[in-house]
């Protein structure tokens, strides 16, 4: 055997025994898989954390954030800027951390989101439903429909994206709504609802808009809804019952709404950065 080919033979298995040896941390094998490396259960961890830290409190003031998609710069300085603050309970991301629901988008953007000195919850968004990202949302940030504790305020978390699902799943979850009117009713005196796509938007199952509202409203003390989506501050009166669902900005508009939440008022503000 010529010695050309020889050499040649030898570092084709010398690259193979490299590559066997560093696994998968080269090699991905799928943009949609759900072997998760590093944090998983986010949310978990991270409402443990604000239930603990807001448990005495009488006034807490939170962020709401969302569809920050794309924006991983944008994304580092919001971080950097709510790091810079002092005044700050936790952070809400409204949905849409990624784009096309790769494992790769969610992983980026938690990476970046744990770099927060307050805790933060993430809800699911159209983009993250999209492939297998329902999936990977639900390994390394949780469940698609939560709910927590913050002072006596009882913060409800809901997958409104129904489109993505052809109206095969059931989106909104009532029965999931049904049973946090029930739960834990003796530690809290008020309501706020979080979701992605509000109603009447192009996402949301508008057969039910109305049911949906009614539901919301026997809640204990519903205050507001909040919701992300749209990419720009809304402060709407869908029903025209005095329940208003405000929106927050995306990410590329270098800015969200920042609420302090009493038991007697409340009030919020865009902030820039």
């Amino acid at each position: 055997m010529p010695e050309s080919i020889k050499k040649y033979i030898t570092k084709i298995i010398f690259c193979t025994e490299i590559l066997l040896i560093s696994g998968c941390e080269l090699i991905e094998y799928h943009p949609y898989d759900t072997h998760i490396h590093g944090d998983k259960g986010i949310n978990y961890t991270q409402i443990e954390k604000i239930e603990n830290s807001c448990s005495s409190k009488e006034s807490i003031r939170f962020i709401l954030m969302g569809d920050s998609q794309r924006c991983y710069d944008e994304t580092e300085d919001f971080v950097d800027h709510v790091n810079s603050r002092n005044d700050i309970d936790f952070v809400i991301h409204g949905g849409d951390v990624s784009d096309f629901g790769l494992t790769r988008e969610f992983i980026w953007a938690r990476d970046i989101m744990n770099k927060l000195n307050v805790p933060y919850v993430t809800l699911i968004g159209n983009h993250d439903v999209l492939g297998n990202g329902k999936a990977v949302f639900e390994e390394i940030f949780g469940t698609d429909n939560f709910s927590f504790i913050a002072g006596k305020t009882k913060f409800v978390c809901l997958n409104t994206n129904a489109l993505e699902y052809d109206y095969s799943h059931p989106v909104p979850n009532f029965n999931f709504l049904n049973s946090e009117m029930t739960t834990r009713q003796d530690e809290y005196t008020q309501t706020v609802v979080v979701m992605h796509a509000k109603p009447y938007c192009d996402q949301f199952n508008n057969n039910v808009a109305e049911y949906f509202h009614y539901t919301l409203k026997n809640f204990k003390n519903l205050r507001f809804c909040l919701h992300a989506h749209e990419h720009n501050t809304k402060e709407t009166d869908i029903f025209e019952d005095g329940t208003i669902y405000y929106g927050c900005p995306s990410m590329d508009k270098r800015s969200y709404l920042l609420f302090t939440l009493t038991q007697n008022e409340y009030g919020y503000e865009e902030v820039f950065f």
